[in-house]
């Protein structure tokens, strides 16, 4: 049998989705609680997007070769910055990441001179002026499918560059800034070398036209710095309509 598991975490104090020698994970944490509740040795998770550390996710989804278990019992061994909103059977040999048809990330920008005690850690704090229709701008060259080499580290395992954007758009509610983007997969600091690259455009370093070049393959040394994980979230992942 097969479970599907829906969950959100505060990526603060992780290193990270995937398990790694001597670093706290959220795949750690997750097994753990399963392996005791299933009284299994080992329940292998499969995530839809293994976030980096810091990121945070209102929407992961995973999946496991086991019977579904009741959230409220895992939530209760699960320490208190990850937690399990569904747990449900899934069709036989489904697969939370290799199924997905896309994944949403939402990326927060708090744009005043005031820094927010509320915020803290779950946006990038930008004190200095911005252009918000330029950030736009960018945001609309995004759609369709692009080779995004310049905003992925040069080292890397990924062996396709190409990825096709079903939506990007930058959405404002007061000061508070969100870029949402919908695309197939992601590579990884994707998005936010996109919104490093982004920020430069909006504060006048560097042109729209330059952003959009970047997009035929150029190398990762002309996009611009790496924005910081915590204003990172994965929003939602989608799958096939049965």
């Amino acid at each position: 049998m097969t479970s599907r598991l829906l969950l959100e975490y505060d990526g603060t104090a992780f290193a990270g989705w995937a398990r790694q020698p001597g670093q706290r994970t959220v795949q750690d944490e997750l097994e753990r609680a399963l392996c005791m509740i299933l009284r299994e040795d080992d329940v292998p998770l499969t995530v839809a997007g293994r976030t980096d550390a810091g990121v945070h996710a209102w929407g992961q989804v995973c999946s496991y070769g086991h019977e579904a278990v009741d959230p409220l019992a895992l939530n209760a061994l699960l320490p208190r910055d990850v937690a399990v909103l569904g747990c449900n059977p899934a069709p036989q040999g489904f697969d939370a990441r290799h199924d997905a048809v896309s994944r949403t990330y939402c990326y927060r920008v708090l744009h005043r001179r005031a820094r927010s005690v509320w915020l803290d850690g779950r946006a990038l704090w930008h004190g200095w002026k911005l252009d918000r229709d330029a950030l736009q701008a960018c945001a609309r060259v995004l759609h369709g499918t692009h080779d995004f080499t310049a905003f992925t580290p040069t080292d890397t395992y990924h062996q396709r560059f190409e990825r096709h954007v079903y939506a990007a758009q930058w959405r404002a509610d007061g000061d508070l800034l969100e870029f949402w983007i919908t695309a197939d997969t992601f590579m990884r600091t994707m998005i936010r070398v996109l919104i490093g690259t982004m920020l430069e455009v909006a504060t006048g370093r560097r042109s729209a036209q330059d952003f959009s070049a970047l997009l035929s393959g150029r190398p990762r040394s002309e996009a611009g710095p790496t924005a910081p994980a915590h204003g990172l979230a994965l929003a939602s992942v989608s799958y096939p309509t049965p």
